[in-house]
């Protein structure tokens, strides 16, 4: 595996402890983050991976709120897999740790590689993920297109998905990149990464404030638009019109159902919408229903199926592709097991041709995807086209390396790490229940 600077001195580096945090956001009260079928506040179960010598690595997984316990209860019983381990045992075999994490032995009956555990085991190895970034002084995109290809395939477990790709294609992949990665990365640098906007279009806002906010991001440059929908075609029906006037005929709508759809009423729905000329419909029915959105997909072209944000595994995302049933992958860095999982998710949809179009919408998601797009970019699909990274302007004011957006594009980070550690300030007033945002 890659040799990075594990030593400070002659000593070797050590994860000394794991601390995890309950943080909560109180945003369901103004209906920020609303949609058909959540009303929640916006939740980080929050991670530190603490060293014997000071360097501190931090990572999350999203919640809704309630809940936001059970996830860190699963971070504790995963934690012995790092306490005590030199971080070059662990860099020296990023795969390893992660089969330790998803295959332990006695908390796999609880999964394997789904529900809390897993989200638990993306808070423990994104927190790993930074403190390696940080330590080699890197943003967590340069860490990775700094690998070679066949670094960056160690990381990944190819269980389960060899039917669909197999580590040589991966390779291949990589490989066939990696000649004109300083010019991918001096372009994206130059220009910054496309992006939608989410944050006009919230299902609970009044009508008043989506006009208001939809001129605002008018203003500022946007061009990409996404609105929730629900279970009312005639409500949808309205608010689409709505959006759709505010924005003009020459910008792009997409439509958001949050899985509140059946199979034949999400194309009855759609076939209802089409006349308002939209982009993909996300999540339009159960995210584990691989033939049900092959279905969607089929009769409502060509209008586009992205879903993702709720894909439990790569396994999930393997019979998407091999199903034609999405043409965008919204992968998500909390849901899938980091940057090991969503690596293999990546490199399926180039082969598969199906842009990456990462889930944002969430605490963190933003700070976190950006560097999932920038890696595509680089190294797997070598291509901008097609392809928006979500945006939602909430909460990024809590984080010491927040994103930054100009016009309607992320600028590439350039902090070292993954961006994701939170203001001393924001975890006292927002941990729950004692947090004075709380009291």
């Amino acid at each position: 595996m890659h040799r990075s600077r594990l030593t400070i001195g002659h000593m070797a580096l050590v994860i000394s402890d794991l601390t995890v945090r309950d943080i909560r956001f109180p945003t369901a009260a103004a209906k920020d983050g609303s949609d058909a079928l959540n009303t929640g506040d916006y939740s980080a179960t929050y991670v530190t991976l603490q060293t014997d010598q000071g360097l501190c690595g931090n990572g999350i997984t999203f919640t809704n709120g309630r809940g936001n316990e059970i996830c860190c209860s699963a971070v504790h019983a995963l934690k012995h897999h790092v306490i005590g381990r030199t971080f070059e045992s662990i860099t020296r075999n990023m795969r390893g740790l992660y089969e330790a994490l998803t295959l332990d032995n006695q908390l796999r009956w609880l999964g394997p590689e789904k529900g809390v555990i897993h989200l638990a085991t993306a808070a423990i190895l994104n927190a790993v993920w930074d403190l390696w970034a940080k330590h080699e002084r890197k943003p967590l995109w340069k860490l990775l297109t700094d690998f070679s290809p066949q670094q960056l395939i160690s990381c990944i477990d190819f269980s389960y998905i060899t039917d669909a790709l197999s580590p040589a294609q991966a390779l291949e992949i990589l490989q066939k990149q990696r000649p004109t990665r300083a010019a991918r990365e001096q372009r994206v640098r130059e220009i910054g990464y496309p992006a939608y906007t989410t944050s006009t279009g919230w299902i609970g806002y009044s009508d008043d404030k989506v006009r208001r906010l939809c001129d605002e991001a008018i203003a500022a440059g946007w061009t990409y638009f996404k609105m929730k929908v629900g279970r009312d075609v005639e409500t949808n029906r309205r608010r689409a019109a709505l959006m759709r006037t505010a924005i003009g005929s020459d910008r792009v709508l997409m439509m958001d159902a949050n899985q509140c759809w059946g199979v034949d009423e999400a194309i009855e729905q759609m076939r209802s919408l089409a006349e308002f000329e939209l982009w993909w419909i996300e999540e339009p029915t159960s995210p584990d229903d691989v033939l049900g959105h092959a279905k969607i997909a089929k009769a409502i072209a060509p209008i586009g199926v992205a879903t993702g944000e709720a894909c439990q595994n790569r396994v999930i995302f393997k019979q998407l592709f091999q199903a034609d049933a999405i043409r965008f992958c919204q992968v998500d860095t909390c849901r899938l097991g980091s940057v090991n999982e969503w690596l293999a998710v990546v490199l399926m949809a180039a082969k598969f041709g199906v842009p990456i179009c990462p889930h944002a919408g969430g605490v963190g998601l933003c700070e976190l995807a950006q560097h999932v797009s920038i890696f595509d970019y680089i190294c797997a699909s070598g291509t901008m086209d097609g392809r928006v990274l979500e945006y939602v302007d909430h909460l990024h004011e809590h984080f010491i390396d927040p994103v930054r957006i100009r016009g309607n594009r992320y600028l590439v980070p350039e902090s070292a790490g993954y961006s994701i550690a939170m203001k001393p300030d924001s975890l006292a007033d927002y941990e729950f229940p004692m947090g004075k945002a709380w009291r």
